[in-house]
């Protein structure tokens, strides 16, 4: 691989193939000079990008970068591929040094998120949130730093986001706000807090990502004579879990103007009875 730049004492852009990518070396600006060759034996870390949109950033982010911030994000991006079972592409990296980069800058003003999303990504990506707590708590420990939870949602949301790449972050921020509001829908109607331990709940919950993603990507779930048949006697069956259904379909036209078929409200009538009908019994 040839040195195309150095840009600080441990990191340079070299061509490797047909594509520029960043490497981190120990103290490769010494060692080395542009137009020099350096072996893949030589570099700790190598980061490749499919596209030169970001080349400019990363390279100002990474030249002004200090090595222990690199090595830290490394750490935890290990961490989470062990957690979540996921191999992280090099994007995921650079996004989590930029954040680190924004959050000490913020940190030094005492800026600090409160973010409404701390119970829906508790509740939802369980996994996740706990990465994203890992997360803080490894920054907080090499930073010498105490900061609030709330910091580690944004974390978990750069994992969750990443599994499915073809979702903007906006698109993951707005599915676990729905996921949260239509959970209190049930919740509120029923007079209950669902019990988020239990199977039923892990079941409804699975679903409800699915309906909200199809809702997202405006897929709809395509009825059948059969359904209509099933549909009838599961509302006459569970006439609660009806009405609460009547209410998320309320909020899902106003919201997203999205007609919830017959089809996915049978589906959910039957998610709703069985994830309350022990609470109920409780109460």
């Amino acid at each position: 691989m040839k040195i195309s730049q150095i840009l600080n004492n441990n990191v340079a852009l070299v061509r490797r193939g047909g594509n520029e990518v960043f490497v981190v070396s120990k103290g490769i600006g010494f060692k080395k000079k542009k137009g020099q060759q350096i072996t893949e034996e030589e570099v700790e870390k190598m980061y490749i990008l499919d596209s030169f949109d970001m080349l400019d950033h990363f390279s100002y982010l990474l030249s002004h970068s200090d090595p222990n911030d690199i090595l830290l994000i490394s750490n935890i991006i290990s961490y989470g591929e062990e957690k979540l079972g996921i191999k992280a592409s090099d994007y995921l990296s650079l996004a989590l040094l930029d954040h680190l980069e924004f959050l000490l800058k913020r940190v030094e003003k005492q800026q600090y998120i409160k973010s409404p999303l701390i119970w829906a990504t508790k509740r939802f990506y369980p996994a996740h949130f706990q990465v994203g707590l890992k997360a803080l708590k490894m920054i907080e420990e090499q930073k010498g730093l105490q900061l609030p939870e709330d910091e580690g949602v944004s974390l978990c949301l750069h994992f969750v986001n990443m599994e499915e790449s073809q979702d903007s972050y906006k698109d993951r921020v707005l599915e676990v706000q729905t996921l949260s509001n239509l959970v209190s829908i049930v919740e509120r109607h029923f007079n209950i807090v669902l019990d988020e331990k239990s199977a039923n709940y892990m079941r409804f919950s699975s679903h409800l990502q699915y309906f909200v993603q199809r809702i997202i990507d405006g897929e709809p779930f395509n009825d059948g004579s059969e359904t209509l048949e099933l549909y009838k006697q599961v509302c006459q069956l569970y006439p609660e879990s009806f009405k609460a259904v009547q209410k998320m379909k309320v909020y899902v036209g106003s919201q997203f103007g999205f007609e919830i078929s017959i089809n996915e409200e049978t589906y959910l009538m039957l998610h709703i009875n069985r994830v309350t009908e022990r609470m109920e019994d409780k109460n």
